[in-house]
């Protein structure tokens, strides 16, 4: 596992959020899992989950308190990207604020890096209202 201080940050209202989570998940040493997979409306869907593993090639980050852990595969498209919480009319939902993203969507699910096509002929089937 590689320690790295300034991979990925959690904004203060992301983190009230995640730690009120966190205390709730029922998992000891559990933190905030961030990936990135194909899909969405741009080629690639932001991902969060409660997880308590850590896994061989996994970054761990602790900012504001909270546990980041942050697989290989995904880490390169994360990479200076920040966690946020934000509450609206719809409701409220974690959201990625990612410097790399050359285009997104208007759900905030979905980015692309580098303006190419949608990786493996996905992305077509249109937004996924909502946050992650």
């Amino acid at each position: 596992m590689t320690q790295v201080t300034q991979a990925i940050s959690i904004s203060e209202t992301g983190a009230l959020k995640a730690q009120s989570i966190l205390a709730t998940s029922g998992k000891e040493n559990a933190g905030v899992r961030v990936f990135v997979k194909s899909g969405g409306c741009s080629g690639y869907q932001y991902g969060m989950a409660i997880d308590d593993r850590e896994l061989d090639g996994d970054t761990i980050v602790v900012d504001r308190g909270v546990k980041l852990v942050v697989d290989r595969m995904s880490l390169p498209l994360l990479q200076g990207c920040e966690v946020d919480y934000i509450e609206n009319m719809m409701g409220g939902g974690f959201t990625v604020h990612n410097p790399n993203a050359t285009s997104a969507c208007g759900c905030g699910h979905s980015f692309r890096t580098d303006g190419a096509a949608s990786p493996d002929g996905e992305g077509s089937g249109g937004c996924a209202s909502g946050n992650a």
